[in-house]
């Protein structure tokens, strides 16, 4: 039976991500998205007629699942104050996963920002995304709002320090970092 258009698209977006993220967009090969996802070429080609409109919709989807999973777990946490560390906190449980490579957005632009401008328009509204998220919790701590800037930089800062040393405990320095600033304030 053939699949239908949800089913397809979603095993070349599980296919895609994992080849995307672990290896590179421009090391991944449309044959190798086929195989790995079983649906055919004429259809992948069908629901993305071009390579660029399939790591659109990766970025796109995986945003949706990062901001989404972060904004929950912080906003789980009861004190406001204590939502900042969260994001500390659910960035440590992130670097620690298996596969862990850093920002895709980041890893994304580096690789082709210079050349695509869906990828650098996504990765810049992805990052103004996280900052507006982090400004929201520290607005909602009724912390000074130039805080917010210097946070969204540790958290950044950690994301590319954890991927690149390969040491999931850069969240944790950044959140002593973190802990030190809402302190100050």
């Amino acid at each position: 039976m053939p699949l239908d258009d949800d089913t397809a698209r979603a095993r070349l977006l599980d296919t895609a991500e994992d080849l995307f993220y672990a290896r590179g967009v421009q090391a991944v090969g449309m044959d190798e998205i086929r195989g790995g996802s079983g649906v055919s070429l004429k259809r992948l080609y069908a629901l993305y007629p071009a390579k660029e409109q399939l790591v659109e919709a990766y970025l796109r989807r995986r945003d949706l699942r990062w901001r989404g999973s972060l904004t929950e777990f912080a906003t789980a946490v009861e004190d406001p104050r204590d939502r900042i560390a969260a994001v500390f906190d659910w960035l440590g449980t992130w670097f620690r996963e298996p596969g862990f490579r850093g920002c895709a957005w980041i890893n994304g632009y580096g690789e082709l920002g210079a050349t695509s401008a869906v990828v650098a328009r996504l990765a810049r509204e992805h990052k103004r995304a996280f900052a507006d998220l982090v400004a929201d919790l520290v607005a909602d701590a009724g912390l000074p709002d130039a805080l917010a800037p210097q946070l969204f930089l540790l958290a950044e800062g950690a994301m590319v320090s954890a991927a690149i040393l390969d040491d999931p405990r850069q969240a944790d320095h950044a959140r002593a970092a973190a802990a030190a600033l809402v302190a100050a304030s």
